[in-house]
């Protein structure tokens, strides 16, 4: 609660105020006339625009968007009584709009409960700005017959088209339209000279006060707003035996459907460009008490206001004391101001209103994306003209559905290419857009820039089997681009597996996160990474393979001789990367591995056994923790092997110190924290069994004397 009230900073507070005053008087006219096309009396479109404006300022976590009585719910509400033969306006109606109401903001409430907002995480922004820019373009349609002295419409924008026609034949009023396209001129000229310029109001108060004293706009034959009487209403308790529940549900499930749909893309595309955050959730639960407030003042559903909303950044609203203003000028004015509101020109309110929506009309938007993508230039437009022809929701789907779409051509078609080495530089290069990049001899370096999946399995392994060359020894993919796979992608990385391995071809996929290679244990080829065919970076698989720099080129040449620049990927947890949870047990496995193989005796003078081929080699941590693992079952491998466990821990600690002396060679701080390593496990090791510590550091102090000497001797 109160977060968009929280907003308010002192320097910004004249401006809210302004900004509330401005919408207060600006839902005048459109409250009334979209509460008057939902079958209720006028002033109820006031009513609506008080407490539940004061509820949405109070729950939203939108500082800037505004809410009240708006077009799209109640030309719903409207088509609902029409269907119901019911009169509007008349007892009837007041009486069965509320219920629906009602019953709005249960499903709302239903959609909060099941977190039904976070559907628009799914919505992209050339969807959000086509919907947008065709609600604004549908309110301007449904408006444009006010400005010659017509009634508004309802519908989609053949059915305005036709009633538009249809009004101008009818009502048409040359004055009328003189002062609207007067006050539209102004109202865009000041705003692009003098943007702060509160124009709207201007015009506004100078109309009502002509037509106060000079009656202008009644002798033209212009119309006014009409009488409105006083008072704030009361809160009732709506009839709901008027209506059946399962009626009411079924009637106001699309009405509650198009409140969410609409206001939250409306508040996501406001916030975005506004630099801020909102909780899409929450916003669905101030929907909801909104509406139920809307109810219980006889009103129809309330939703988020684009127009308005548009006014407030127009104005330099910033927080939600805008609504806090606007409602408590509604309240001052149904107090004490009504009899004022009939001297205010509707076509000037209507230019007012149609300027603000003109200018909510993405066309940077659709600009930028006709200079960067066509493709989402024409979600964009689709996504407009599908609420335009079809309507709100039938709009979002057409814009989401071409939106998916459009992710799936682009992932069937990834940026995928081969990587080389370029001399005297790290890291690995394009091979077709940099000269200086050459393939590593015997080795295929390919990079992968989407997720796998069914469409673009084809490409993945077609690009793979293709690339095979007499003397290649191993397939490294650098899938870094590659966060999931679906079933037909792990079918073909099992397929691309078995095909280089009759082949005697390593291969290996290296740079993706870790949570690929649980996706991989789930779809059943985990065995691949068990074999040691995933890597954390390119540079571990080439070590995997034998290969350090300088590495041998394709043309018969080496890279330069450079430092190890990557040098440190080798202390990397890199089981703990590949087998997650699983790690200390593949651990624990290959300790029974070596014993075993001791059993056997599978021995080797300067080791227990090749350690390096374990896993087709391993890093520097990894390799200490295997070590830890058996000097913790020195005494069950002196007994297998039948060595004594003095000569066992002289092995294991000489195969240590020359862990630590490569890594110190070639990185002195990452050595120290191998030896701090070290000395993490020698400190539980004294805690739990402090005689097989005291063993090993005589052993290990006396490994590393005899290291130190020989190397005394060699120089």
């Amino acid at each position: 609660m109160f977060k968009g009230i929280r907003a308010i900073e002192t320097k910004n507070i004249p401006s809210d105020i302004l900004s509330g005053i401005i919408i207060a008087l600006v839902s005048i006219p459109i409250s009334m006339g979209y509460a008057q096309i939902a079958g209720l009396p006028a002033v109820f479109g006031l009513y609506g625009s008080l407490l539940p404006v004061l509820l949405f300022a109070v729950f939203t976590s939108s500082p800037r968007y505004i809410f009240g009585v708006d077009a799209a719910p109640a030309a719903m509400v409207g088509g609902i009584i029409a269907s119901l033969g019911i009169v509007s306006a008349s007892g009837e109606a007041m009486k069965i709009v509320p219920v629906i109401t009602f019953y709005t903001g249960v499903w709302l409430l239903v959609f909060a409960i099941f977190r039904a907002g976070r559907l628009t995480e799914y919505v992209s922004t050339p969807v959000m700005g086509g919907f947008i820019s065709g609600i604004c373009a549908t309110i301007i349609l449904m408006q444009i017959p006010k400005l010659f002295g017509g009634a508004a419409g309802v519908g989609e924008v053949h059915e305005l088209a036709i009633h538009i026609v249809k009004e101008a034949s009818k009502s048409f009023n040359t004055p009328s339209l003189i002062i609207g396209v007067i006050s539209i001129t102004l109202i865009m000229i000041s705003g692009k000279i003098i943007p702060k310029l509160p124009m709207s109001v201007i015009i506004m108060a100078l109309s009502a006060v002509l037509q106060y004293f000079t009656g202008f706009a009644t002798k033209l034959g212009v119309h006014t707003l009409p009488e409105v009487s006083r008072g704030l209403g009361s809160v009732i308790i709506p009839d709901f035996s008027s209506i059946s529940p399962v009626k009411g549900l079924s009637l106001s499930l699309a009405v509650a459907a198009v409140i969410m749909a609409e206001t939250l893309l409306a508040e996501n595309n406001f916030a975005s460009k506004g630099g801020y955050k909102i909780n899409d959730n929450n916003e669905v639960f101030t929907f909801s008490i909104c509406n139920f407030m809307s109810s219980f003042v006889g009103c129809c559903p309330v939703n988020g206001s684009v127009s308005r909303a548009t006014m407030n950044e127009q104005f330099s609203g910033r927080s939600q004391l805008t609504s806090l203003v606007s409602a408590a000028v509604m309240g001052v004015i149904l107090l004490f101001c009504t009899p004022f509101i009939e001297y205010l020109p509707v076509p000037v309110l209507t230019s007012i209103v149609v300027t603000a929506l003109y200018n909510s009309i993405e066309f940077d938007l659709a600009k930028k994306l006709f200079k960067t993508n066509r493709k989402e230039l024409l979600i964009f437009i689709a996504a407009f003209a599908g609420v335009l022809v079809f309507g709100t929701i039938k709009g979002v789907i057409i814009g989401i559905l071409l939106s998916f779409s459009n992710v799936v051509i682009r992932g069937s078609d990834p940026q995928r290419t081969f990587l080389g080495v370029v001399s005297g530089r790290g890291g690995f290069f394009n091979l077709n857009s940099n000269l200086n990049a050459k393939p590593i001899k015997g080795v295929v370096i390919y990079r992968f820039n989407a997720n796998l999946f069914f469409a673009n399995v084809k490409e993945f392994k077609e690009d793979l089997e293709n690339c095979l060359k007499d003397d290649t020894k191993a397939v490294i993919v650098d899938a870094g681009g590659i966060n999931n796979i679906d079933t037909t992608g792990a079918e073909t990385l099992e397929s691309l597996y078995k095909f280089f391995t009759d082949k005697g071809v390593r291969f290996y996929l290296t740079e993706h996160i870790s949570d690929l290679n649980e996706q991989m244990r789930v779809l059943g080829i985990g065995y691949i990474i068990n074999r040691g065919g995933v890597r954390r970076t390119i540079s571990s698989a080439l070590r995997a393979e034998g290969y350090t720099k300088p590495y041998p080129l394709e043309n018969g040449g080496i890279s330069d001789e450079e430092s190890e620049t990557n040098f440190h990927e080798q202390l990397f947890h890199e089981f703990e990367w590949a087998f997650g949870d699983e790690a200390q047990n593949k651990i624990d496995e290959y300790t029974d591995m070596i014993i075993e193989g001791a059993r056997n005796g599978v021995i080797e003078e300067d080791g227990i056994i090749a350690i390096t081929e374990l896993w087709n080699g391993l890093g520097s941590f990894d390799e200490d923790i295997l070590l830890e693992s058996l000097e913790l079952r020195l005494s069950e491998l002196s007994k297998s092997s039948g060595i004594e466990e003095e000569e066992l821990a002289q092995r294991l600690e000489t195969r240590r110190e020359t862990l630590y002396q490569q890594v110190k060679s070639k990185d002195v701080p990452l050595s120290r924290e191998l030896k701090l390593h070290r000395k993490e496990i020698m400190d539980n090791l004294k805690n739990e069994s402090p005689e097989l510590y005291d063993k090993l550091q005589n052993t290990h102090e006396k490994t590393v004397r005899s290291i130190r000497s020989s190397q005394e001797n060699e120089n």
